[in-house]
Order: structure tokens, then sequence, then C-alpha cells
């Protein structure tokens, strides 16, 4: 199927952090995307709703609604990325999550739209507690992401399919947000599996990683913590977000041109 609009929800993630910057935005692997599908189409026109920091009840009461009024059938393609924040809290509660999860995409395929799902990276580097948490909650989200859309019938991306993905080396420095080669290599994989043209070359194994020094492995994490760590937790306690006063990208549909 060739898709005449593009609508991308979600967080940080689908904004684009921490790609290049284009326009005084972030890329991101959903505008690479976009740039590939509008060479299809001529009247091709996109839309990305993310916002950085935003809870699943937020994309779910801020960007959903703005959906229908703009879906016109199954040419237009909508992608959900959501949940990843909620999981990451530490009074995160699996069950209301998952409910929430699926009512969103409940209420995003009533639109008649087709409708694309992301499972994550599950496995991070390390050891920790902190580590095997991620590991533990995320294995456990994303076999509910499975059973939603095997239930919905919708596209799913499965990361576990490039497990590369979470390498640190396609990672920015925060750890958390994919750099440039992430978002490229993310964006090919997306594609792949919509049916469009991709380069293969994104399921190219990365080499060796080089042996790490212990110094300089235990100043780059004390570095880490103090850079990003520590910063986030503080905006936790003050009930602050990252997302707080920004707004999307693109609110409403425009005519896509490719920066590729």
């Amino acid at each position: 199927m060739k898709y005449t609009r593009f609508i991308a929800l979600g967080d940080s993630m689908t904004e684009g952090m921490s790609d290049e910057i284009v326009d005084g935005k972030y890329r991101g692997w959903a505008d690479r995307v976009a740039d590939v599908l509008s060479k299809e189409v001529s009247d091709f026109t996109y839309m990305n709703l993310a916002v950085r920091g935003k809870l699943l009840q937020q994309v779910i009461d801020d960007q959903i609604p703005q959906v229908a009024k703009y879906v016109t059938g199954k040419e237009t393609l909508i992608s959900f990325h959501a949940g990843a924040n909620d999981v990451i809290r530490p009074n995160y509660v699996p069950a209301i999550a998952k409910s929430k999860y699926r009512k969103g995409v409940a209420d995003l395929t009533a639109t008649g739209g087709t409708v694309v799902l992301f499972t994550v990276i599950e496995k991070v580097d390390g050891k920790s507690k902190v580590a095997q948490m991620w590991h533990e909650r995320f294995s456990d989200f994303n076999q509910h992401v499975r059973e939603v859309a095997k239930e919905f019938g919708v596209i799913l991306m499965e990361a576990q399919d490039a497990p590369f993905l979470g390498d640190r080396r396609l990672l920015n420095k925060d750890r958390l947000h994919l750099n440039s080669e992430g978002h490229w290599r993310l964006s090919q994989g997306v594609l792949e599996g919509l049916g469009y043209n991709f380069d293969p070359a994104w399921r190219t194994p990365l080499p060796p990683a080089p042996k790490k020094n212990k110094f300089n492995s235990t100043l780059m994490n004390v570095i880490w913590i103090w850079t990003f760590v520590l910063p986030w937790i503080w905006r936790r306690a003050r009930g602050k977000s990252s997302g707080d006063g920004r707004t999307c990208k693109y609110s409403a549909p425009i005519a896509w041109k490719s920066h590729s």
C-alpha cells in the first residue's frame, strides 16, 4: 500500500531525540520514514504530534483525539510508540499501563487508519539492578504490546528482531535516546516492515566494541550520572517533565519535502 498521510504519535523517541537537527527540530526516524513515503505520492502529508517526556495517559489525552479528523482511510499510516516513560517510573503499575495502552490502540484502530505499534529493546548493557529491572519490566510490557497487536490486527515492529539497536554506540550520550545512526537504522527497519524500499545495510552488525578501560569506564559512568541521571531524578522529585511547555513538531498535516 502507498500511504498518502503519516501521523506519528508518542514521546521523545518519535519526536526524534537525539538525531541531527534540521530546521531547528530533531529529525528522527519518523521524519526519515516520511522522507521515503513522500517520494511515492505527490500529495503526501505528514504530522508528528510526539513530545518528549510524555506519559502514556498524556499521549492518549492530548494526541489521540487529534487523529480521527485527519484519517482518510487505510492509506493513512498512524504510528503509536508510547509507554516507555511509564515503565521506567518508580511508581509504575503494569496493570494500569497495559489497560491504558490497549484503550489507546482501540481508539486508533477505530479511526480506520493503518496502525503501527512497536516493542522496545529489553536488554541494556550491564548487570546492575537497574539493568535487571529494565529487562523485567520491558519484557512484560513488550509481551502485552504483542498481544494487543494481534488482537487488533495491526502492524508490529518487533525490536527483538534487531537487538543491535540496543548497542550503546547507537545511543546518545544519555544512554536512552538513539543517535543519528540509531534513528537511521530504525527508520530503515520501519520501511522494511511497511514494504517500502529500504537500505539493507541497516542490519549490518556493528564491529566488535573495543575493550573497555576500567578507569575510563568508571569515569564515564560518573559523568553520565551527574549529567543525566541526577537531573532526571530532580525533575521527578519536583513533578516536572522534559516536555513541560513544549509543543509538537507538526500539529496539522503538512506537505512534506524529503530531507534525504
